[in-house]
């Protein structure tokens, strides 16, 4: 089990590097988003780029996760027919879906809340969608050959001519918003150029009818439970949207923005968890493999969120080549961070519980867990957002993968039983939170330095892991040392 888990960590690490660099540069561009676009502004880009999320989904409609699957059992024919299969059928309706979108262009402005001269964005997106499309299977084919290293090395480079090319837009072309949408194509471009070579390894031009049948079985639930899924995850902006205005997206989206440091780690975990469950699964101890791996990642996930929502405030007003993280017009919202990122913990058990469906199968049953995360999602949007605003949102965020998480838990029980580790659990996420509920408190109270305050709540926190025995003690020990020596500071 050891060698198992040393396997999924390293490659989690390589992932993880790659997507913390590359989210990272990324992130950068919220500093001149934030600091060069008005609200307004903003709230549009951030709009569209909701709808490219959705589009997304149906371009994509599961195949990677379907050539991912049946490339692990080779059950009906071996890993480079079941990859040219994904891919051509992949290639062929998002040809068509991009024509389609051309076509019906001048609604879709609207619909995107764009004015006639912006036209040329529909265009960009539609080049945006086609070749991310294309591109995510070839970059599933990297993930099944356990091949982080190129798949992370292609991943940056994107997110570098990304930033490259907005920063080109905004500064040297001055082209507005619409820099947003050049560099996102361009980027997307560049990146399917990159992986042409993997590509051609492995093409061949033919559609095997019967695997083609398969995949699509397999594959096309992804479509609902991805629409749903994305629903749970963007809904919030054009709700809010509807019920506020769009400066109070632009604020709510910036600040949102900062979850990225959990989403990382949910995402970076998710590239390596896929492939890993589904080679894994035939052995013998699978199940309690896969028990070991969800108590680490709640121990890490819950670490994170603590450390971050002590100190989100402190980051934001570090100035990074003469930028803050978000500008300062920005800040007001820096109260839904903590939520959003215990929001992104809860998504990662998600990510964890859908092993069993996906080893058996069963992925029929995918929509009817995103469906229920999108129907909280919207309910709760429309109830909470009128009272609180957009910490509404945020919350309305939480309780829909929060109940995503649940159902799907309860749902994978049924095809897959595994015993997690509960108590373990239930005492890691019970001591992250309740160290947050004491900073607020004593907080509240100007009793003690800010920052003395925060040192000493994550000790209290590591102190009570280390007591339950779920860390090591001389990592407490070697805290402390830490501790002492700020304080004699």
């Amino acid at each position: 089990m050891k060698k198992e888990l040393k396997q999924l960590g390293k490659e989690t690490a390589i992932y993880g590097i790659s997507t913390i660099v590359g989210r990272f540069l990324s992130f950068l561009l919220v500093p001149f988003f934030t600091n060069v676009f008005s609200q307004a502004e903003y709230g549009i880009i951030t709009n569209v780029y909701a709808y490219i999320a959705f589009f997304n989904i149906i371009y994509l409609y599961g195949m990677d996760s379907a050539y991912l699957k049946y490339a692990s059992t080779q059950e009906l024919g071996n890993e480079k027919q079941t990859f040219s299969t994904a891919f051509n059928s992949v290639f062929l309706t998002s040809f068509l879906l991009s024509i389609l979108i051309l076509i019906f262009k001048e609604p879709l402005t609207i619909l995107f809340g764009l004015e006639k001269s912006q036209l040329t964005i529909v265009y960009f997106v539609a080049g945006i969608l086609f070749f991310d499309a294309v591109s995510n299977v070839v970059f599933a084919r990297l993930r099944f050959h356990n091949k982080a290293l190129r798949f992370a090395s292609f991943k940056l480079l994107n997110i570098i001519s990304n930033v490259v090319l907005n920063i080109v837009g905004i500064f040297i072309w001055k082209l507005g918003p619409l820099s947003v949408f050049l560099a996102g194509f361009g980027s997307s471009l560049f990146t399917f150029v990159l992986l042409l070579p993997d590509l051609i390894k492995s093409y061949q031009s033919k559609i095997d009818k019967s695997i083609l049948q398969a995949l699509l079985k397999f594959g096309l639930p992804f479509i609902p439970a991805g629409l749903a899924s994305i629903v749970t995850q963007v809904i919030d902006r054009p709700i809010l949207l509807a019920l506020t205005d769009a400066s109070t997206v632009g604020v709510y989206q910036a600040n949102y923005k900062l979850g990225i440091f959990m989403m990382l780690f949910v995402s970076m975990f998710q590239y390596a968890w896929q492939p890993f469950y589904l080679k894994q699964s035939l052995k013998e101890n699978a199940k309690e493999l896969f028990a070991k791996v969800f108590t680490y990642f709640t121990l890490f996930a819950f670490t994170t969120f603590i450390i971050l929502s002590l100190f989100i405030e402190d980051l934001v007003r570090i100035k990074f080549f003469g930028f803050y993280l978000i500008g300062k017009d920005f800040w007001d919202g820096l109260y839904i961070v903590p939520i959003v990122l215990l929001a992104y913990v809860f998504n990662g058990f998600y990510i964890n519980f859908l092993a069993g469906i996906q080893i058996q199968k069963k992925t029929q049953y995918m929509p009817l867990v995103s469906g229920l995360g999108a129907i909280v999602n919207v309910v709760s949007n429309f109830i909470l957002i009128p009272l609180i605003g957009m910490l509404g949102a945020a919350y309305a965020t939480l309780l829909a993968y929060f109940a995503m998480a649940v159902f799907q838990y309860f749902l994978s029980q049924r095809f897959y039983r595994i015993k997690y580790e509960w108590r373990k659990i239930f005492l890691i996420g019970i001591s992250s939170i309740l160290s947050y509920v004491v900073f607020l408190l004593v907080n509240d109270f100007n009793l003690i330095n800010a920052l003395l305050l925060k040192i000493l709540i994550i000790a209290l926190y590591l102190f009570s892991l280390g007591i339950f025995g779920l860390i090591e003690i001389r990592w407490i020990r070697e805290f402390y040392y830490f501790l002492l020596k700020r304080i004699e500071l």
